[in-house]
């Protein structure tokens, strides 16, 4: 255990000093822009940080989830929630549905190329008029001979811009409701992909979000992912992993906050002193620091359950449920301290509030997420 806390020590260090140079120096300007560059992704996955967990003959790592939780903890920590998210997807959400469920053909098609940054992940769930109620999606995928005629649109898809591949959920049989769920492969350069307006959001402003669409696309049967039918039970099976990065992320990029608020308060004067001497100001610090503690306990164990492969559902909901409330007061409670600054999107407090809030509604809301929570307590 000695070893491997060593060992995972030293590659946290790592991603630190990756993010420090090659992150933190261009970070502000990506926001402006509106997205990280491609070229970032060729980066990472040039250093070893996409799919760490993955095996190594796809040319993944190999190694516990334990090291691609801290490529996440470390980028939430620094304040950079819109690279931390594309990650999530594509790291810890895409890459496992194909290590999963997708057959050896698939693995090899993919798996390396997702490793190396050559290929981006996006999962497309979200439509317009289905948000949390993946039921109620509209997109089919209809099998006519020897391929699939996908069509229809999805919403709110991170990596939009960027994304080579998609995890795409449509109705295979559009009266079965959710036995009529399948998954498939789309590869997004297949005549009849497109990718809308990279959309304008509230915050995360450098993660590409975008809208797709899919007219008369002809998918090939060796794109079905799993077996027909089974999407809704795939997607429930994977949540949970899902979920537990958002509240990885959550409690990280609050730790970071308080540290950045607590430098602040001990450098900032009113009335001749520091602002940390203030009572308001040291009951909001400690009122924060345990807040944060107390998730950051229970995470620990939903990582230690995930682990072996016993986090269930409910669990899961719990931990996003707790970690991103938490997030928002957090960062609501650490911009109040900043004063007029915190509203200025040059300090650190800013960004944090404005991305902190997705994270209550992504991944399945937080109103969700107590129904789940209920439904394990008392049924449906």
């Amino acid at each position: 255990m000695t070893e491997l806390n060593t060992e995972l020590e030293q590659f946290r260090d790592m991603v630190k000093r990756f993010l420090d140079k090659e992150i933190k120096p261009n970070y502000e300007q990506w926001e402006k822009d509106g997205i990280i560059p491609r070229d970032v992704w060729f980066n990472m996955g040039a250093n070893g940080l996409l799919c760490v967990d993955q095996p190594e003959e796809y040319g993944g790592v190999g190694v516990s989830y334990l090291y691609s939780m801290v490529v996440l903890e470390e980028a939430s920590r620094a304040n950079f929630a819109s690279l931390a998210t594309g990650l999530s997807v594509h790291s810890d959400i895409a890459a496992p549905y194909v290590q999963h469920i997708g057959n050896e053909a698939q693995r090899q098609q993919w798996l390396p190329k997702m490793i190396s940054g050559e290929v981006i992940g996006a999962i497309g769930m979200t439509e317009p008029g289905a948000g949390s109620d993946l039921q109620a999606i509209r997109t089919t995928a209809i099998r006519n001979g020897d391929h699939y005629v996908l069509n229809g649109s999805k919403t709110f898809i991170t990596n939009g811009q960027h994304a080579d591949l998609v995890i795409l959920a449509a109705k295979t049989d559009p009266n079965g409701g959710a036995k009529g769920v399948s998954l498939f492969l789309v590869d997004m350069n297949l005549a009849g992909c497109a990718r809308g307006r990279n959309l304008e959001k509230m915050g995360l402003h450098s993660q590409d979000t975008s809208e797709l669409f899919f007219d008369n696309v002809k998918l090939p049967l060796d794109s079905l992912l799993g077996e027909e039918g089974k999407g809704f039970a795939y997607l429930m099976n994977e949540l949970p992993r899902e979920r537990l990065n958002l509240a990885v992320c959550a409690v990280a990029a609050s730790e970071g906050l308080l540290e950045a608020t607590i430098t602040y308060t001990q450098e900032r004067k009113a009335f001749g002193n520091p602002i940390s001497k203030l009572q308001n100001t040291r009951f909001t610090l400690a009122t924060c620091h345990t807040d944060i503690a107390v998730n950051r306990a229970f995470i620990n164990q939903c990582i230690d359950q995930y682990m072996v492969g016993k986090l269930d559902a409910s669990t899961a909901a719990v931990a996003k449920l707790s970690t991103t409330d938490m997030q928002c007061r957090v960062a609501d409670a650490c911009l109040q301290l900043f004063g007029g600054y915190g509203y200025m999107m040059e300090y650190p407090a800013a960004r944090a509030y404005v991305d902190a809030r997705i994270q209550r509604i992504y991944g399945g809301t937080n109103e969700i997420m107590k129904e789940v929570i209920a439904r394990s307590l008392v049924g449906r």
